[in-house]
C-alpha cells in the first residue's frame, strides 16, 4: 500500500489557499491573472518579457493546485481499493 506523504507541498488546501491569494491578487479592478490571459488570448501583442514572468509568478500557485489535488485523488482512489 502507498504511504501518503503528508507534506505542505501535497496539500490541496495549501495550494488553494496560495491560488486564491498569490495568484488572483491584487483583486482590483481584476484578479492580475485573468488580465493577462485576455491579454495572451487576445494575441499578446505588447507583451513584453516581464508580462511574461508576471503571468508564470501568478499562475504557478494554480498548476500546483492541479498536481497536489491529481495526486490526492489518485492516493486515496488507491487507499480505498485496498479496502
Amino acid at each position: 500500500m502507498a504511504k501518503q506523504e503528508n507534506n505542505t507541498l501535497n496539500q490541496v488546501g495549501f495550494w488553494a489557499l496560495l491560488s486564491m491569494t498569490l495568484g488572483l491578487a491584487p483583486f482590483q479592478p481584476e484578479p492580475h491573472i485573468l488580465g493577462k490571459l485576455r491579454w495572451l488570448a487576445g494575441g499578446a501583442e505588447g507583451m513584453g518579457l516581464m508580462d511574461y514572468f508576471d503571468l508564470l509568478l501568478h499562475g504557478f500557485p494554480f498548476v500546483f493546485l492541479g498536481v497536489a489535488d491529481r495526486k490526492s485523488t489518485r492516493l486515496n482512489s488507491s487507499h480505498h481499493a485496498h479496502l
